[in-house]
């Protein structure tokens, strides 16, 4: 996925994505449009799933439409396996390379989800998952159904950047860091960073029950997608085998009361999610078996994060329920 691991064993992520940006003043020549543009993501994928939580809890999905990519994918490309005939239906392609090559000829580094398609030209705008959800929050203002939740808000941004950066570092991207190490020097020293991490927003989240004041943020969105990840891959396939999630009581109850929230939980595909990991990481996992377990059961129990306080939406609402056709498929959660 353009990414690569040192001689020493670090695991290094390509992080020169396609800075293009959609915004309001279409400054770089894609300006906010209803009905303009496609969202492209696969639910396995951790940084897709921030996207889809986003365009959901905004109320995005009748101005910027949604294509799923299959679980799995070969060297070349993320396919629409999912799509009759593996064909995109609005995109008419069936690899989401085929977008990029479109505009980039040759496109020579990874292919990655989420990506945002220009439907009339059938070319990538862009793959830049960092800036893509904040530029639906602050970009794409318009657009926002009543009652949608500031998860940017301009008091709180130099904080929820902070926050971002050590979480991306040392969490989103630490799980992968330990994950694919080539060296045991590179894994204990990704490992030690990780669960120290983990431990400091624990911390900070045992007495409150958002990462930056008192309402859901973007920042609680990047770290609920790894740790809704955290037992049913991380755990064992990427060996963050301290302890798991379940046994992590703040970050626990604090993944739960996300996941019950509506936008979250129901995004969340955990059979996609094992079947990406488990049979594309074929050098980790060459047998290619993909395990029943963890139970999940649990992901619907209280949580009693009310106590700290704190309002989901703040002065907003809740989502509706997703539309029928983006629905995760009945048995694949919990």
């Amino acid at each position: 996925m353009g990414s690569y691991v040192a001689k020493t064993g670090e695991f290094t992520r390509d992080t020169d994505y396609i800075s293009t940006r959609i915004t309001a003043d279409g400054r770089d020549g894609y300006p906010v449009e209803a009905g303009r543009y496609r969202l492209i993501v696969a639910r396995a994928c951790p940084w897709a799933n921030r996207a889809i939580i986003v365009r959901r809890l905004l109320g995005l999905e009748k101005v910027m439409s949604i294509g799923f990519c299959g679980p799995t994918h070969d060297e070349r490309s993320w396919t629409f396996d999912l799509d009759p005939d593996g064909v995109d239906p609005v995109l008419k392609i069936p690899r989401l390379r085929d977008a990029y090559f479109k505009r980039f000829p040759g496109y020579p580094k990874g292919i990655t989800v989420p990506a945002i398609v220009d439907i009339p030209s059938g070319e990538v705008v862009t793959n830049d998952f960092a800036q893509m959800t904040l530029d639906f929050s602050t970009e794409w203002t318009a657009y926002h159904r009543d009652g949608a939740p500031q998860l940017y808000p301009e008091p709180l941004r130099a904080q929820i950047d902070e926050v971002n950066e050590r979480v991306y570092r040392e969490i989103n991207n630490g799980v992968y860091q330990c994950g694919f190490a080539g060296s045991q020097q590179a894994y204990d020293d990704a490992y030690e960073r990780l669960f120290s991490a983990l431990d400091w927003v624990s911390e900070r989240l045992a007495a409150q029950r958002y990462l930056v004041g008192y309402t859901i943020t973007e920042a609680d969105i990047r770290l609920f997608t790894t740790l809704v990840r955290f037992d049913a891959v991380y755990h064992g396939h990427f060996k963050c085998n301290r302890c798991k999630l379940t046994e992590m009581p703040v970050l626990w109850a604090y993944a739960r009361d996300l996941f019950q929230t509506p936008g979250f939980g129901d995004t969340v595909d955990f059979v996609q999610i094992k079947r990406h990991y488990y049979l594309v990481h074929s050098d980790i996992n060459p047998t290619g078996i993909v395990p029943k377990g963890p139970d999940l059961a649990g992901w619907l129990t209280a949580h009693g994060r009310e106590a700290l306080g704190g309002k989901p939406f703040g002065n907003g609402t809740p989502p509706g329920p997703p539309p029928e056709n983006e629905r995760v498929p009945a048995g694949h959660s919990v």
